[in-house]
């Protein structure tokens, strides 16, 4: 038998984090070991101090009987502040193995307010102009004995930074300290830079620029939301091999000036003049005698918090795809990829040579690059030479959103390829998922959906990175979390946003739009309600008790203020509402969607009670688990009494209202009809949707669930207006936030609001993984630790599928694909968790597992637990490993047909309305099949269809006559 073998230590989620600010960490680890069905039965932690001896260790936990191993919280004595400790963990399995890591690590940071020596410091206002566009250059020169044993910097900003010590770059993190709350909260990191630091003179830098701090954010364009003065804060603990310790922090005797970067904002992007750089402004040596003096600032320390987030950084670089000249005379590149980040070139040029980058999403349909969708935002980026040689620029201080550049004052007729490379940028998140399938288009739909999240998550969840938007609505983050988490690793990223939602609430429970908030709106449902879905989802993907119970408050504050609205405290019929947001229902010159905004309202109003009841039964708070129990139940009953009909039917038409109600659980006994209903709504538009932002990211999930798989699949693989492919028709490489923002002709939705990376509709992505694919958790226990893996294929649309999800206990793998009948399933199932598989359409008696065949009281392969026949097919309780089941379906792809969808399904198919109007006009004339006379059928008959034989409709209806 293989050894056992524990890997993947992490603390807080990190792998040997530097800065942690958590004064009781959690420990998690995974389990390897080469055989099938491993659990873990006990294990013992133990915390050393810096020199790693486990022989005197700080905290032993004991052996521990337990098959816990993700986010096991340290339970021994205070940790002391700016200390690194050594950890390990030792574990047992079910057959009697033992095993023990190696060691790892994790350092904390300044734990208590008062071991702040620092000052707040910018530029003197009687030297430099405090409102100056100019980034700041901050610098001191310091002294080291010889003997380094370790140095550490802790810094932040009112603005956003770079630290240089000795000449060098500290970190390649980027927009550092990152976005916050900033009146509640602001973020500080910690720098390890003992290897920067020498024997004699030394020197740090600090280069500050505005950032989200000073921009004009929001839709006011207003410059100075939380102050009006940038500003830095530094301290550097030396500390030396005889003990002693100094420290270097940031006060009035530190210089100051400007530099090269001599604008820089979010929104319009940066100017920088490479005539104006200070070389070696950041070393020691370098004459500051005419820098300006720096003066400390009164800022806020109480509100400082140590790094949440994971930091942005450029994660990947791509190389433009091609150079060329629009109708207009523009010489452009393409970056072959909608990309959020930067364009870094090389150059030699002239000096005073200004070379202009203007960024952008797409071209028109004349192939002009296209800047109308930016409203305010100028995207630009300027570039002033020094004339000395080759010279290397990225702007530092700004994002942007963009696959297309247009260059201007570029020496030379052409644009050389290799000069330019885009450095895309986002939260460093670790990649966990991945989706594919026999449709390269949807695959192309996956990367989109990846491509979107990358772009979108700068250090907030933002809506779009182009425009002079880029804020975190809650609205999106909601829909899309579950997708995010299947895609990335987010505990740290939403950890950080929800504890800035939390601080921004209202008084009353209200949530603002936007989180951080600086546009003042708040409290629209579906948008609030950001406040009770992540945090459960973030406890449902990772088993993330601790930030559960950090948010409960702020939960059940939401859904007090609903109950608060109106006279009713079991609907919610007041206030203003986005509704379901851009839906294709909208009446005209309107983005809300035609279902009844109380309709919305109650049914997320019933949503988040019921979460919040959940939520209270995990964290033990039995009284509120029943008192929203009760409370859900109640509102469930107003909803029914109010928007289901008696004879069980939605009172709305619109596809969103039978998608809330099925979704959220509302229809009860009626849910068979309304689900019904809704295929026929689907089936009877042509296979087109009609939701926006609420109804779109549930739709195909509850189709799949009551039964209409197959009217899943061709909603996903509907490559006309609207659908998801439609775009990838048309070039996208992100997701769009119009499903026509280009429309067939070329033409553009509208410039008002009109972005080509906006991730909302990403959120079908949750429903590839879990449904098409199969992979998905028991709805009982959090965190992956207990599977469920049931591909409901591809409706005979796809011939196979694969996924894989890196939880927190291993990789998680599914495959299936289908030849005929036959069917095979993949699985690969990390250790210390348990499966239940469900494989559609097979029966235990043509049943193989890994080539051998099962049969009827048969003995089970190693790992199988349990198989027994279904309705569904076949059950198999698995435990880890890796397994192959193979069998001949049995009705597999049966469907539920109406008459209209039976007939439907062949037009479409088969593009052949024109023969069905050619060979049986009075087809056209029957009420019951009004629904022929679409556009969307038309539109198909003007493009050409192939030919289908006057035989095959006729036995069509043949089949229809005898179901009747």
């Amino acid at each position: 038998m293989a050894n056992l073998i524990v890997t993947d230590l992490t603390c807080e989620y990190r792998t040997n984090p530097l800065g942690i600010g958590v004064r009781r960490p959690r420990f998690s680890w995974k389990l390897e070991g080469g055989r099938r069905g491993i659990l873990q039965q006990a294990y013992q932690l133990a915390v050393a101090a810096e020199d790693g001896d486990f022989d005197r260790p700080i905290w032993d936990s004991g052996r521990v009987e337990s098959g816990e191993s993700v986010l096991v919280e340290y339970g021994g004595p205070e940790l002391a502040s700016r200390t690194k400790y050594v950890w390990r963990v030792k574990v047992w399995d079910d057959a009697g193995r033992e095993a023990a890591s190696e060691p790892a690590v994790f350092e904390t940071t300044l734990l208590e307010l008062s071991e702040w020596r620092a000052s707040w410091i910018t530029p003197a206002a009687s030297a430099i102009d405090p409102q100056t566009d100019a980034a700041f250059l901050l610098r001191k020169s310091f002294r080291v004995k010889g003997g380094v044993k370790a140095a550490r910097i802790y810094a932040t900003a009112a603005g956003v930074y770079e630290l240089y010590v000795n000449g060098q770059r500290v970190s390649d993190e980027e927009l550092s300290p990152g976005w916050t709350s900033y009146q509640y909260r602001l973020q500080y990191q910690t720098y390890d830079v003992t290897e920067l630091l020498k024997s004699g003179d030394n020197a740090v830098g600090i280069h500050l620029g505005d950032g989200w701090y000073r921009s004009g954010m929001g839709f006011e364009q207003l410059n100075y939301k939380y102050g009006d003065r940038r500003a830095a804060l530094l301290q550097l603990h030396i500390r030396y091999e005889d003990g002693t310790e100094e420290v270097v922090a940031t006060d009035a005797s530190w210089r100051a000036a400007t530099g090269p970067v001599t604008y820089s904002t979010i929104y319009n992007g940066e100017i920088y003049d490479a005539r104006l750089e200070r070389k070696g402004w950041s070393e020691a040596g370098y004459a500051d005698d005419d820098w300006a003096p720096a003066e400390t600032i009164d800022l806020p320390m109480d509100i400082l918090v140590p790094q949440e987030n994971w930091p942005v950084r450029v994660t990947e670089t791509i190389r433009p795809i091609a150079f060329f000249v629009t109708p207009a005379g523009d010489k452009v590149l393409d970056m072959g990829q909608n990309m959020v980040g930067r364009i870094r070139f090389t150059v030699e040029a002239p000096v005073g040579t200004t070379i202009v980058l203007r960024h952008a999403e797409v071209l028109d349909k004349d192939g002009n690059i296209y800047f109308g969708n930016l409203r305010f935002a100028k995207q630009t980026v300027t570039y002033i030479a020094k004339g000395e040689g080759k010279e290397t620029y990225a702007p530092r201080f700004t994002f942007l959103g963009f696959r297309y550049v247009k260059v201007e004052g570029w020496p030379g007729d052409e644009l050389p390829l290799d000069a330019f490379v885009g450095e895309v940028m986002h939260s460093d998140m670790p990649r966990t998922g991945d989706f594919s399938c026999s449709d390269e288009r949807v695959n192309q739909l996956q990367r989109n959906i990846q491509w979107g999240q990358r772009g979108n998550f700068v250090d907030v969840p933002t809506d779009c990175p182009q425009r002079d938007e880029r804020l975190g609505w809650t609205g999106d983050a909601q829909v899309f979390i579950a997708t995010a988490l299947y895609n990335f690793n987010g505990g740290p990223f939403f950890t950080k946003w929800l504890r800035d939602l939390k601080a921004e609430q209202r008084a009353d429970g209200g949530v603002p739009f936007v989180i951080p908030d600086v546009a003042d709106g708040h409290s629209s449902s579906g948008w609030g309600d950001a406040a009770v879905i992540c945090p459960w989802t973030v406890y449902r993907y990772y088993g993330d008790r601790r930030l559960l119970a950090e948010q409960y408050d702020s939960m059940k504050a939401w859904v007090e203020y609903i109950r608060a609205q109106g006279d009713n405290e079991y609907m919610w019929e007041t206030g203003f509402h986005f509704g379901d947001w851009v839906a294709l229902d909208a009446k005209e010159g309107s983005y809300v969607g035609a279902t009844p905004l109380p309709l919305v309202a109650t049914a997320y109003y019933a949503y988040s009670s019921r979460l919040l009841s959940e939520a209270a039964r995990v964290l033990g708070k039995t009284e509120d688990a029943a008192k929203y129990g009760e409370l859900h139940a109640r509102v469930v009953q107003a909803f029914r009494d109010e928007f289901i009909t008696k004879t069980g039917r939605m009172a709305s038409p619109t596809q969103t209202a039978h998608v809330l109600a099925l979704a959220f659980d509302l229809a009860g006994d009626a849910a068979p009809r309304i689900a019904r209903d809704l295929n026929d709504l689907i089936i009877e538009n042509g296979y087109h949707l009609t939701t926006g932002f609420l109804g779109t990211p549930y739709l195909c999930m509850v189709l799949s669930d009551h039964g209409y798989h197959d009217t899943a699949m061709r909603l996903l693989l509907q490559d006309g207006y609207p659908g998801w492919l439609y775009s990838i028709s048309k070039g996208a490489t992100t997701i769009w936030e119009h499903w026509d923002g280009i429309k067939p002709d070329g033409t553009f939705w509208s410039d008002d609001m009109n972005s080509f990376n906006h991730y909302a509709y990403g959120a079908v992505g949750e429903w590839m993984y879990r449904k098409v694919a199969g992979l998905d958790m028991d709805g009982a226990v959090p965190g992956f630790k207990r599977l469920h893996i049931e591909p409901l294929f591809g409706a005979g649309l796809l011939s196979r599928a694969k996924t894989s999800h890196l939880s927190m206990y291993g990789k998680i793998e599914t495959a299936w694909s289908i030849d005929g009948n036959r069917v095979q399933v993949q699985v690969s199932i990390p250790a210390n968790t348990t499966a239940r598989v469900v494989l559609r359409g097979a029966a235990v008696e043509g049943l193989s597992i890994d080539g051998q065949p099962v049969g009827a009281g048969g003995s089970y392969p190693a790992g199988v637990q349990s198989i027994a026949a279904t309705d569904r097919g076949v059950e198999a309780e698995i435990g880890s490993g890796e397994y192959r089941f193979a069998y001949e379906a049995v009705n597999l792809f049966r469907k539920r047909y109406t008459t209209s969808s039976r007939l439907l399904e062949l037009l479409t198919d088969e593009r052949a309305e024109w023969a069905v109007r050619r060979h049986m006009p009075h087809l056209f004339e029957s009420p019951s099949l009004n629904f022929l006379r679409t556009s969307t059928l038309r539109e198909l008959a003007e493009n050409g269809m192939s030919r289908v034989t006057r035989e095959m409709v006729e036995r069509v209806l043949e089949e229809l006559a005898e179901e009747k």
